[in-house]
């Protein structure tokens, strides 16, 4: 297995495990914890988390590194826009800790897609 795989491997589990924390209540991810989240950003996490597993496992990491990596760059961008902010923030409960995080996997994930072979 080659790295664009194994990277979207191990980003489809974390986020569905970030998907399944958000719906049990704990300090870290969900509407209390301090990475807060709501059903809609949990639900979005298991299906990106899911389909991470997928494309690590049996079909093409590539695409999913360099889907997630815009993703977070764009939302990580947007988070920081007066007014967007707000939008997201009522929507999807993405605080300042999330944009600065999607900010962070987006560009690991961009490193990944343009830095390593397509395998």
């Amino acid at each position: 297995m080659g790295t664009q795989k194994t990277y979207a491997l191990v980003l489809g589990i974390v986020l569905l495990i970030v998907g399944i924390l958000g719906f049990i209540p704990n300090g870290i991810v969900g509407d209390a914890g301090y990475f807060g989240t709501n059903a809609w950003q949990d639900v979005l996490h298991l299906i990106a988390g899911a389909f991470g597993i997928y494309v690590g496992t049996k079909g093409e990491g590539p695409g999913f590194n360099a889907t997630l990596g815009w993703a977070g760059i764009i939302l990580g961008i947007l988070g920081f826009i007066p007014g967007i902010s707000d939008l997201l923030l009522r929507l999807l409960s993405i605080n300042v800790e999330i944009t600065v995080l999607h900010l962070v996997i987006g560009i690991v994930s961009l490193g990944v897609y343009y830095g390593t072979s397509r395998d």
